[in-house]
């Protein structure tokens, strides 16, 4: 394992949402932290994931880099707020760990949940586009990939329908369930609110209409779902109009106001689900009578079978986890001696090199081929014992002494001379 990787994680089981929107960071604002990272630090590797439920640093450096990571957070959010001490610091194998347990779903607020993986591509993906993720953050991401897939096909933890997105809709289907046909209003097609579309249009008693700055979006969707569709402008006469409202509208500004909701009246009761990172809906419209208003950190898993199924899977997928950090793990020790083995490769082919071109200079070209192919396999033969046994070193922990060893013994520090 990698001595020096960290993360600084905050996450919906440690943070209230009040400062889990404070420090999430849209996709230019995790780019803007990424460069500002390149500039003021030696880190690499460096991964940022931030959701609505959690936002997470990861990055190799030896030092911990506390100052300047909580500094350029406050830069890019544009805030005096610390928000230093509601981050934990996670290092090494612990680290690797939490990631895995956040890419694969077993850290999600709704077990299994699909979007973080697509949401950790995503942060991996701008950590490529911004120069920031080397070798170990290459393979470390691509060994998650696998054990997503493995445990796809191997597992029944991804079988059936749960994410926030469905917590959402089975809980509009119990606030709602006296209402015989209740009108939904769902704000924002991003990214959650297609999610929530699309689960909504499982139960066919609600009479769902769907609202967005881009009227063409909400167009698209709301004609795949079999959905009214409207535009921002018409957003306080639907919010009067319906039984209950969700809103994922991304933004940094509050969308639903306690003065917009006034406006209308309001004659039974009235449900909010806030689905927002910001939010988007004021909890201050709760103080008008027949208002009630739900944000993430109220949203449940509902005891279902799906949710049951991925449970009693969890066994499965940690053993699977397990044995993949294992194989990374030798994986991240051998990349330690690598340069090592690099540096006697070279020395020895510097050797083969030097003392062929003494018994060429008079050799027959048949002669000359022979001599090429026997001092290459003399090469290989005599690499071959000290590479197996540097890696036989990794794994009991004691690979330095042995390249200190071969470095000594083949004057490998200087090798740059001999060129």
């Amino acid at each position: 394992m990698s001595h020096f990787f960290r993360s600084y994680i905050l996450t919906y089981k440690t943070a209230p949402v009040a400062i889990r929107e404070q420090a999430a960071l849209p996709e230019q604002g995790v780019r803007e932290f990424l460069q500002y990272m390149r500039k003021y630090t030696q880190a690499t590797d460096v991964l940022v994931v931030s959701t609505c439920n959690r936002t997470e640093i990861y990055f190799n450096a030896e030092q911990t880099y506390a100052s300047e990571i909580f500094t350029g957070l406050k830069l890019v959010k544009q805030t005096n707020t610390d928000l230093s001490p509601y981050f934990t610091l996670l290092e090494d194998k612990e680290a690797i760990e939490h990631l895995f347990n956040v890419s694969i779903g077993l850290d999600a607020q709704v077990v299994g949940d699909l979007q973080i993986s697509g949401q950790v591509k995503n942060a991996y993906q701008w950590s490529a586009d911004e120069n920031m993720a080397g070798p170990f953050l290459h393979r470390l991401m691509h060994t998650i990939f696998y054990v997503n897939k493995r445990v796809v096909q191997e597992t029944a933890f991804r079988d059936g329908a749960a994410s926030i997105s469905y917590a959402a809709k089975v809980l509009a289907e119990d606030l709602t369930a006296g209402i015989r046909q209740p009108k939904i209003l769902v704000v924002g097609v991003g990214e959650i609110g297609q999610d929530v579309c699309l689960n909504l249009k499982e139960t066919t008693r609600f009479q769902v209409k769907v609202v967005n700055r881009t009227i063409e979006k909400a167009q698209r969707l709301a004609e795949k779902c079999g959905f009214e569709f409207g535009g921002l402008n018409e957003l306080a006469q639907e919010i009067n109009k319906a039984d209950l409202v969700i809103s994922s509208v991304s933004g940094e500004n509050t969308l639903i106001t306690k003065q917009l909701v006034e406006r209308e009246t309001i004659l039974s009761h009235k449900y909010f689900i806030d689905l927002s990172m910001p939010r988007s809906v004021d909890v201050e419209i709760e103080s008008i009578p027949g208002v009630l208003v739900y944000n993430l950190d109220d949203i449940r898993e509902k005891t279902n079978e799906t949710v049951e199924k991925r449970k009693a899977a969890i066994p499965q997928v940690v053993s699977i986890i397990a044995d993949a950090i294992t194989d990374f793990d030798d994986w991240s020790k051998e990349m330690v001696v690598s340069p090592t083995i690099q540096k006697l490769k070279h020395t020895l082919e510097q050797i083969r090199k030097e003392e062929l071109a003494r018994y060429l200079k008079n050799a027959k070209p048949e002669e000359a081929e022979k001599l090429e192919e026997m001092s290459r396999s003399l090469v290989q033969k005599i690499l071959k014992y000290p590479v197996l046994q540097l890696k036989a070193a990794c794994k009991r922990g004691d690979a330095e002494s042995l390249s200190e060893i071969l470095n000594d013994l083949f004057n490998l520090e200087k090798v740059k001379e001999r060129n």
